[in-house]
């Protein structure tokens, strides 16, 4: 559903005031003292106008957001997280329809208009959270858009039967193929990637793998994604999400690694995390490379924390980066904006005449002391809509 509002006295990001006149969900006009009898107007106060924030890589079928308190005692491995998680789904009864029901409402009340959520396939849950997030993106269309990537946690070969109940998610609408881990998870890094470039080849959609290895073995899975990038002529289609290998210590090779992205547009997503090696986004960046951001897991059998806050999640991104420069914590607010719709590949994103018409208004004087400080957001708009204001939804039950 989409609307048209004027948003009247706000700086486009940060920049001198403006009013923001939205028709049919759409911005029409970007100007001061605008006129436009009949239409609903809000009024901005002075404060920062941004495009709806992007939560480019979440897990909405399994947040414990509104649950009891999970005690997490976990191994350390991955491979412990991921057969914890599987099992703890039923032991807990978590619900992919409510849990992401309530994750993507608490984003929405944070301004993010735009989420991609990673959604587990396995052999034991089948396709029972697609089928939940498919039914929240249904219900919230009017206030979000969610994408969901196909994603198989438990592993791709080494299960048998995943890769079937892929293809079956790809074929009731899933719009990306994910992967996760080809040597460190399947142990078939030729088998892992054939298959899932298989699958986008085949259905005509993205490719966004999980690349938690380190080092040398997450450099060496990564050249092979190159080599399916070139050969699929997948350019601009493919995201690697984490790619900690890309902050091991061997600056030639990570060079080299750096040189390929931006020569085959791959992107590259990262929450900035505090305990792994991370990619350095400004180095990126300055090759040309596309970097955007997710809060990842929220509150789940991985870890308690989390809120899907995107604007904290770009002072996270700075902080790792040791960004402290007003133009470097720009990057960061790029990294949950304008960098995370061309990961999604969003066609209509952005602050300026005839983009869609999702507004987040910020307070603070400057981008760098709204990103610090995250306050509550003044108002979400979403397709001329007014979703929530002052932190808290509105007219959503």
């Amino acid at each position: 559903m989409s609307a048209s509002l004027l948003i009247k006295n706000v700086r486009p990001m940060g920049a001198a005031e403006a009013d923001i006149l939205i028709e049919h969900g759409r911005i029409a006009r970007i100007a001061a003292g605008i006129a436009a009898d009949g239409v609903p107007a809000e009024e901005g106060g002075g404060r920062i106008a941004i495009p709806g924030l992007v939560e480019a890589h979440t897990h909405l079928d399994k947040s414990l957001l509104g649950m009891k308190w999970y005690r997490n005692e976990v191994g350390p491995k991955l491979v412990d997280k991921i057969e914890n998680e599987r099992q703890a789904k039923t032991d807990l009864g978590i619900d992919p329809a409510l849990q992401s029901r309530r994750q993507a409402l608490q984003s929405i009340a944070f301004g993010s208009t735009h989420i991609r959520s990673h959604v587990d396939v396995d052999t034991v849950h089948g396709l029972a959270g697609i089928e939940g997030v498919m039914h929240t993106r249904e219900e919230l269309a009017d206030i979000v858009d969610i994408e969901l990537v196909a994603f198989p946690q438990s592993g791709l070969m080494i299960r048998d039967g995943t890769l079937d109940l892929m293809r079956q998610a790809l074929e009731r609408g899933v719009e990306v193929v994910g992967g996760l881990d080809p040597c460190g998870i399947d142990r078939d890094p030729k088998g892992h990637l054939d298959a899932i470039f298989g699958l986008a080849e085949q259905y005509g959609v993205p490719v966004d793998i999980h690349l938690h290895e380190p080092a040398e073995l997450g450099a060496f899975s990564m050249e092979m994604i190159f080599e399916r990038t070139r050969a699929l002529a997948m350019q601009g289609h493919v995201t690697v999400s984490h790619a900690f290998c890309l902050g091991m210590s061997d600056d030639a090779y990570v060079g080299r690694l750096i040189d390929e992205l931006a020569d085959l547009s791959i992107r590259i997503v990262t929450p900035g995390p505090a305990s792994r090696p991370a990619p350095p986004v400004a180095r990126l960046r300055a090759a040309g490379v596309v970097v955007g951001s997710g809060n990842d897991g929220i509150r789940d059998t991985w870890g308690p924390y989390g809120n899907g806050d995107m604007l904290e999640r770009a002072m996270f991104v700075g902080l790792r980066n040791n960004f402290r420069r007003d133009d470097e914590m720009e990057i960061a607010l790029d990294t949950v904006t304008a960098s995370g719709a061309i990961v999604m590949e969003l066609s209509d994103y952005g602050l300026s005449e005839g983009c869609g018409g999702d507004v987040v208004l910020l307070g603070g004087e400057t981008v760098a002391e709204a990103i610090v400080t995250h306050a509550p957001r003044a108002l979400v708009v979403k397709r001329g809509r007014v979703v929530a204001r002052d932190g808290k939804l509105e007219g959503i039950a």
